[in-house]
């Protein structure tokens, strides 16, 4: 019995190592661990966060989100508030300042993320009502955009 009793407790350590390798502060990523990087980033990058160089620019769909959720809580906690000039995107990090071209007519807004979305397939930003506004995108619900990042928020566990 003393032989099974240092068995356990040998493999109750090394489970102990294991897990504490797991509960850093540090995101893990890959397949088990995480989201992937945005495109044009590495992983290592993304753990210990972007460079003030970084590039990073997309085009795609934005769309807009106001009444319904006004007054709700964002992913990263803050109440949304339709008239300021935030955004929801799907892997920046929170409190990434990103600058939104409408390609369509030229206007451009700089947003900041503070949630997660959008959910419809094909769109890669929510934009706020003010900033929907201000890129003239409120008649059709959608346009064509650009983004880039001016300012990159921290990259942390929380910023999923």
């Amino acid at each position: 019995m003393r032989l099974a009793g240092r068995l356990v407790a040998a493999a109750l350590v090394a489970a102990a190592a294991v897990l504490g390798g797991c509960s850093g502060s540090s995101p893990r990523f890959g397949a088990s661990g995480g989201p992937n990087p945005p495109p044009g980033m590495s992983r290592e990058a993304m753990r210990v966060g972007p460079g003030p160089d970084a590039p990073h620019e997309l085009q795609g769909v934005a769309s807009y989100y106001a009444d319904e959720f006004d007054g709700r809580s964002t992913s990263n906690g803050e109440v949304y508030d339709m008239e300021a000039m935030t955004a929801a995107h799907k892997t920046l990090p929170f409190n990434t300042r990103v600058r939104v071209t409408n390609l369509e007519n030229g206007e451009a807004a700089e947003v900041r993320i503070n949630d997660r979305g959008p959910f419809k397939e094909g769109r890669i930003i929510d934009l706020s009502l003010a900033a929907a506004r201000e890129l003239g995108l409120i008649a059709r619900g959608t346009a064509r955009v650009s983004l880039e990042v001016l300012e990159w928020g921290p990259w942390s566990p929380a910023t999923r």
